[in-house]
């Protein structure tokens, strides 16, 4: 960064903003508590990075600024301009990088946060400039000899330093979606190379030093390092850095922890070594969701490393001997030692670091002390599950000390599960360890006992009596209660329920024998005049802990081999809850408890999983065969075995009761649970479940519950689906899964009985017909706006059922024909007085969406029917309508743009997609009549589109997802439209494209290949055209010669595409090749002389070896091309491309030499 004049940049920057003001601005960003005055401070610090001035005024802010948060805003603007796309010239990067360290090294005590980012700016630097090349030399690898620098200095200047690297191995591992994924590859690649083993020496070799004793002279430090630790492999620079922080950090007395500098320092250090072990070595992306169960694919070079006993013994006895703050660091080294990937090791190898993981687990359980720090527990819970995750249980038990350590560990579980409110998210890790112990046991071959039928009873013992126990403690003191934390409930569940089927007798004796001790207690209760008690929650709270544990151990039989014996106790568990489901159905309204309800629902649906799902057909055939169960084969005979206690008990002798019991249970909810919208939304999910198979269907239809639901569904017997204000509109969602599942169970044996039909459909005919005469006149707002959101939602519903022509187009005529045009002008003024509230154009919106899809044929109207166009001319009025009243909003903050704007869009633009693309709309009728309806619906998309900015097309998926195939649409059947554009805005859609085709997203990416592909075919078949016989058509003649102009008036557009697509397939992991060979080829041949320039300048940014190989790889892409359209001289161009692809990866391939690589970019 070039030396300014302070003096003279303070007479320029008097017509801005003073120093004083950008510094309050900045305390109004970062600490103030207005949002008015936050929302304002940010608007006038973007102006600051906009500036052409950036540069000079954060080196104002850095060495003038008086607050913290002054240094911090010009570290966050530097950080902006040098992730630029279009790079900073590099003798200005390389001066900022200067002015930075050189900064922060004669200012080493600036707060923590401002060194972070200041650090974060060099970091960004270097990466995006790691293989930039000046005067033959990567110049912006110099950083890691810089370091050097520091650590010759004072403490604070070592902790700078080792920032320093860790900030830039974590920017290496950081994936910028923005950027090419190829390039971040490669250089995240050379820097694993290159450099990250050096790092990760020289900070276990400062670990391995600092708590000595004794002092190494500078004369035999170098014999030190050399014999000591076997380090002669290690690169000039890093081991010039190994023995100036040695001679710097080795101290004649203890490491003093108190001094906060030391111990910052050695937490930096623990840092760096968590980074370098959590770094991604082979470019895997795991989706961070399913972290804690990957392996650490450490590359083969760094064998020597972890082969030595003493680089675990670090880490193990630097947790013995840290606090807490730097013992949990300590710890999650260690959790990435043990996810070491298998392979690294032989098997004798992979033996012997086993067996020293068990010792440093066995030394910390019987050295207890440091796990009462919640981190340090964390921990180790996550190396527990990391150890099974990447150990077969044949090689586990194979460890000496293994019988005593899986004592501990059932020890140290069974502890952690009784103090149920410390640490709840730790637990996961624990029943994950278990549970993959339990799953692997049938397969351990060794004949040494791996003794979880021991332990694992005494596991789920220990879950089981600390949840009840715990209910006592939660009510009389108030506490939360886990119950209510239902993802959490059902994640622990899940793993508990492999668990508790290892020796299934023992788990099933004590919950028959908790379930009546506490089920007698709870009537004892419910007749006593008491009323409702402390005594009551509690046995509520049991009985509700003990429904989610009898589903659970019922569920588990999908996940663990069981036996007849298990299946009758299946049976005997069962039987309890189903009496207890109609003991709480009697007391209702009057008595009843949610948490209890939700458990019953949980414990249905895993017993229909497990007992109803594809068994079906064979249980109903066993049950009635059950008197001569020997003839029956024993597959079947087993799920027999479930229903013998309950048919002595409760009757229920079949699926069929089954079922009966549970549409009992489902209309139960839904007239008694109303206002509850946990209950309702959970018995719906479990109707929808029901639903979906068409064995299920065809008996749930003989139901008298179901004929009941079908006549009935109106807010008289199911009030959730009235209006009323103590309903919030989001709990109205539920209505859509209601109607879709009751349609499924109407359209079983409706046929074409269109008078079954209209009854069905009477609730919403009353509804309609109720708003009809009100909505003109003056009305209560608020509810006649629930009662349409509640009527979209249910029309949706019944939509989304109807799969068939048939039934489709009862649907179709009875909105659009028998009652038509009352109903969806309703919705659509509704749409337009209720514009800026998304709860009600939302719904409103799907439903029309829905009305325009296609799926599975059924708008497939007859020829003479009208039915198309006319549903298209009432979603064009809606989308119309949508799109004239949302522009009138305004600007829109960016927590706001999406919900209140951009979904509605998304909605409109999917709608309108599913319209052109149904095949059910002649849409040159429209034209050919006059009918403005068509050219309305094109023009609103564009206003509509136009308000959107680039950035948020990609940035929200979905509607990315509903404008690119509307666009390939519009592209592929429209293309006049498309050429009659204002070239403004076919330069915006022609942008949106170019900036598409680099998306990760492939849906996005495919369909901007597809546009694109059209819109330069129109192109070369008119050009083609042109100077052979007149165009039967001379308005298509017009479009194509406006298309040409603009193209001819703007060349850059479809020569940066062509680099975007040549960049996608040389360098890019290109996933959908196909699709980007189509509309390459047409570029090609459009612009001929852009491509040679391109070939050449790969071509020339490569070695001299390399130059005539690729050249020879564009002339093989090239062989056999013609300059024609035709599908073969297509398919001909995309095999060639496959084979150039493969070729010039080979030839840019690393061949290991020194020489800096060429060009990873073609994109100016």
């Amino acid at each position: 960064m070039e030396q300014l004049k302070l003096l003279q940049f303070e007479k320029e920057y008097k017509c801005g903003r003073s120093l004083a003001e950008l510094e309050a601005l900045c305390t109004h960003l970062y600490v103030g508590t207005d949002l008015t005055q936050r929302i304002e401070a940010e608007k006038a610090l973007l102006e600051l990075i906009d500036s052409p001035e950036c540069l000079s005024k954060c080196q104002l802010l850095l060495e003038q600024g008086t607050t913290s948060y002054a240094q911090l805003l010009a570290a966050t603007c530097l950080s902006k301009l040098v992730s630029q796309v279009r790079p900073l010239p590099i003798e200005q990067r390389i001066d900022i990088r200067n002015y930075i360290l050189n900064y922060v090294a004669s200012q080493p005590k600036l707060a923590p946060f401002v060194i972070q980012a200041l650090v974060q700016v060099i970091a960004k630097i270097t990466k995006l400039g790691w293989f930039e090349v000046q005067k033959d030399q990567f110049v912006f690898r110099e950083i890691i000899a810089d370091v050097k620098k520091f650590l010759q200095g004072t403490v604070e200047h070592c902790i700078i330093g080792v920032i320093i690297l860790s900030e830039l191995t974590q920017e290496m591992n950081l994936i910028d979606y923005s950027r090419s994924s190829a390039k971040h590859r490669k250089i995240a690649t050379s820097f694993r190379d290159t450099s990250l083993k050096d790092i990760l020496v020289l900070a276990c070799s400062l670990l391995k030093e600092n708590p000595k004793l004794h002092i190494i002279s500078s004369i035999n430090i170098s014999l030190c390092i050399s014999k000591r630790y076997h380090l002669f492999w290690l690169s000039r620079w890093t081991f010039l850095v190994v023995r100036i922080a040695l001679q710097k950090l080795v101290l004649a007395k203890p490491l003093n922890l108190q001094d906060q500098c030391q111990q910052n320092l050695v937490m930096q250090v623990l840092k760096l070594v968590l980074n370098c072990l959590n770094f991604d070595f082979i470019g895997s992306s795991a989706d961070e969701s399913a972290d804690d169960l990957c392996t650490v694919q450490i590359p083969t070079t760094w064998r020597t490393i972890f082969l030595e006993p003493e680089t675990l013994d670090l880490f193990f006895n630097l947790y013995h001997s840290f606090p807490p703050l730097l013992s949990q660091l300590a710890l999650s080294c260690l959790v990435q030692f043990a996810s070491t990937r298998r392979s690294l090791f032989s098997s004798p190898e992979r033996a012997k670091y086993l067996g020293n993981l068990i010792k440093g687990v066995k030394r910390i359980l019987e050295n207890p002390q440091g796990l009462s720090d919640p981190g340090n527990y964390h921990e180790f819970c996550r190396f527990l599950a990391r150890l099974k995750t990447n150990y077969q249980l044949g090689e586990l038990v194979m460890v000496k000390e293994y019988p005593e350590v899986i004592r501990l560990i059932a020890n140290f579980t069974i502890t952690s599960l009784q103090h149920w409110e410390f640490a709840p998210n730790s637990v996961y890790y624990l029943l994950t360890l278990w549970q993959r112990m339990v799953a692997s046991v049938p397969f351990v071959k060794s004949t040494e006992p791996h003794l979880l039928d021991t332990y694992a009873p005494e596991i789920t013992k220990a879950f089981i009596t600390s949840r009840l126990e715990s209910v006592a403690v939660v009510v009389r003191d108030n506490l939360d209660d886990p119950l209510d934390d239902t993802a959490t409930v059902f994640q622990q569940l899940e793993q508990l329920c492999t668990v508790s089927r290892c020796e299934y007798e023992k788990t099933c004796t004590l919950l028959v024998q908790l379930f009546d001790q506490n089920a007698q207690n709870y009537q004892k209760l419910l007749h006593s005049a008491s009323g409702i008690t402390v005594d009551m929650a509690v046995q509520e709270g049991r009985l509700a802990w003990l429904v989610y544990l009898v589903g659970t151990v019922v569920g588990g039989r999908l996940t663990y081999t069981s036996t007849d014996e298990h299946d009758a106790m299946d049976g005997e568990l069962s039987c309890r809850v189903f009496q207890l489901i109609s003991l709480m159905d009697t007391g209702l309204p009057h008595c009843s408890n949610e948490k209890i309800e939700l458990a019953i629902l949980w414990f249905l649906d895993q017993f229909r999983k497990t007992y109803v799902g594809d068994q079906l057909q064979r249980t109903s055939k066993v049950v009635r065969l059950r008197r001569n169960v020997p003839t029956v084969p024993e597959k079947d005979w087993k799920i027999a075995k479930v229903y013998a206690r309950m048919s002595e008990v409760l009757g229920i002798t079949d699926d069929n009761h089954v079922l009966e019991t549970f549409m009992t249970k489902i209309v139960t909810n839904l007239k008694y649970w109303g206002r509850c919208e946990p209950v309702i939304s959970r018995t719906l999910q479990f109707l929808n479940d029901l639903s979906i198979t068409y064995i299920l269907l065809k008996k749930l239809v003989k139901i008298d519950a179901v004929k009941f639901m079908l006549k009935n569904h109106t807010s008289e017997h199911f009030p959730f689906l009235g209006i009323s204000e103590c309903y919030s509109l989001t709990d109205f969602r539920c209505r859509t899964t209601f109607y879709t599942a009751l349609t499924r169970l109407l359209m079983v044996d409706l046929g074409e009985d269109e008078d079954e039909f209209e009854n069905f459909m009477l609730p919403l005919t009353v509804s309609f017909e109720t708003v009809l005469p009100i909505f003109n006149n003056n009305f209560k707002q608020e509810d006649v706006k629930r009662m349409l959101i509640g009527l979209a939602r249910d029309l949706r519903g019944i939509a989304f059922a109807l799969n068939t022509k048939t039934s489709y187009t009862m649907l179709f005529d009875w909105m659009l024909y028998k009652r038509y045009p009352m109903y969806l002008p309703v919705l659509q003024r509704a749409v337009e007085q209720w514009y800026g509230e998304p709860a009600c154009t939302t719904p409103i919106l799907k439903l029309m969406a829905e009305l325009m899809q296609n799926r599975s044929q059924r708008l497939n109207f007859d020829v003479s029917s009208p039915n198309g166009i006319l549903l298209f001319r009432e979603a064009s009025k809606m989308i119309c309508t949508y799109g004239n009243q949302i522009l009138s909003l305004g600007s829109l903050s960016k927590d706001q743009i999406y919900p209140m704007k951009l979904k509605g869009i998304s909605i409109c633009y999917s709608a309108l997609k599913s319209a052109l693309c149904g095949n059910y709309v002649s849409f040159g009728v429209f034209k050919l009549y006059g009918d403005n309806h068509f050219d309305n619906v094109l023009q609103a998309f564009v206003k509509m589109l136009l308000s959107v900015s680039h950035c948020d097309l990609l940035q929200y998926r979905k509607l990315s997802q509903s404008y690119y195939p509307l666009l390939e649409c519009l592209t592929q059947d429209h293309m006049s439209f498309i050429t009659n554009l204002e070239p403004p805005v076919f330069l915006y859609i022609l942008t949106s494209i170019s900036e598409g085709l680099t998306t990760l997203d492939t849906v996005v990416s495919s369909s901007c290949c597809t546009s694109l592909d059209y819109i330069v075919t129109y192109l070369f078949k008119h050009i083609a055209k042109e100077g052979k016989k007149p165009l039967r058509c001379r308005e298509a003649t017009q479009a194509g010669q406006r298309l040409l102009h603009l193209m001819q008036q703007n060349p850059d557009v479809l020569q940066q595409m062509m680099s975007v697509l040549m960049n996608t397939i040389v360098f890019e992991d290109c996933r959908n090749q196909w699709s980007v060979s189509r509309p390459l080829l047409v570029l090609i041949l459009l612009n001929e002389k852009y491509f040679s320039e391109l070939q050449a300048s790969l071509i020339n940014s490569q070695p001299l070896p390399k130059r005539e190989v690729l050249a020879q790889c564009f002339r093989n892409l090239m062989e056999g091309v013609e300059q024609n359209l035709s599908v073969k001289n297509r398919d001909r161009f995309t095999q060639n491309l496959s084979v150039f692809r493969r070729d010039v990866a080979e030839a840019l391939r690393c061949d290991g030499s020194t020489e800096p690589p060429g060009s990873l970019d073609m994109m100016s």
